[in-house]
């Protein structure tokens, strides 16, 4: 037998890499694989130690980072930072590089799930606003990344987030 295939991968399995009996039925538009793209939102605090924002979910009241649907031709870190701003409050420098991903399965309105893989952005917070958006929705916390690992729900975010060591600020800022 072949290598294991990432469930979520895009990816078609390369040729030969599973037997052709074992290749999976076609799947279903509803069971595509949907894309999001998230903001993980830090902030340094006086001692040099990192701090995460984590905003609860609306429907769940889990912890979460912003995340949310692709919107046209916008770029996914700006996607990302304008999320963070809707569901946390907070605005800052963002990358425009993804630093990292991991897979979700979303419930809809219907009550139907979708996979969806959601590709994180770090946002350096450089404000934090007292009224937004989705303040009367949600609840926002700052933890240590360890402790905001500890608290979400998504076992491929936790890692991220644990790992998660951006460049120190440059002194003079």
């Amino acid at each position: 037998m072949g290598p294991k295939r990432d469930p979520y991968s895009q990816e078609p399995p390369s040729p030969g890499s599973l037997p052709e009996l074992a290749m999976p039925e076609i799947e279903t538009a509803s069971h595509r694989l949907r894309r999001q793209y998230a903001a993980l939102p830090y902030r340094f605090r006086k001692d040099g130690q990192i701090e995460i924002l984590l905003v609860t979910s609306i429907s769940t009241r889990r912890w979460i980072i912003p995340k949310g649907w692709p919107m046209g031709k916008r770029p996914p870190h700006k996607v990302a930072a304008q999320e963070a701003a809707e569901e946390a409050g907070v605005e800052g420098r963002i990358g425009k590089s993804s630093i990292g991903h991991y897979h979700y399965e979303k419930m809809l309105s219907n009550g139907a799930f979708v996979p969806c893989r959601v590709d994180i952005f770090a946002l350096e917070v450089r404000k934090l606003k007292s009224a937004w958006p989705e303040r009367k929705r949600r609840e926002r916390k700052w933890l240590l990344p360890e402790e905001a690992a500890d608290l979400v729900g998504d076992a491929e975010l936790a890692p991220i987030l644990r790992a998660f060591a951006p460049a120190p600020r440059p002194t003079g800022r």
